[in-house]
């Protein structure tokens, strides 16, 4: 289903599913986590299908753009990303020491992000919450 969104998504902008695009979608819908830009360019490199580092990296800007993929993390140590297609909404912890990406959800922050909206007259469609700081091992570690 996600190769139909995709190949819609890319006609809307008169581009084609390549069987490059294609490798970058079918690795990353292979992941069931969290992944770097990098890793995945390296994970496709050793695979059949040869695809440019610019071309993963292309693709996965593409993939975001639809909605298929989301960039969960943007720090120093670069951009952590997961695909969202198939998945319940979640929120994210993420340490800024040794960035390890916590996911969770609550029904409590859900309803007070609905109240908020209402409150505001804003019809809220979609968000993202990252909770920065240390983790348990982090803050475990001596100083």
């Amino acid at each position: 289903m996600e190769s139909k969104i995709f190949r819609d998504f890319l006609i809307q902008r008169g581009l084609k599913l390549t069987k490059e695009r294609m490798a970058v979608l079918n690795q990353i819908f292979s992941i069931h986590g969290h992944f770097e830009p990098e890793h995945l360019y390296l994970n496709i490199r050793n695979s059949e299908i040869k695809a440019s580092r610019a071309s993963v990296y292309r693709t996965l800007n593409l993939l975001v753009e639809s909605g298929l993929v989301e960039r969960i993390s943007r720090s120093d140590k670069g951009n952590v990303y997961e695909h969202t297609y198939g998945h319940s909404h979640h929120d994210h912890m993420i340490c800024t020491t040794c960035g390890v990406v916590i996911e969770f959800f609550s029904e409590s922050l859900e309803e007070l992000q609905k109240m908020i909206c209402t409150e505001y007259h804003f019809a809220g469609t979609t968000h993202t919450l990252e909770i920065r700081g240390k983790c348990r091992t982090c803050q475990k570690r001596k100083k």
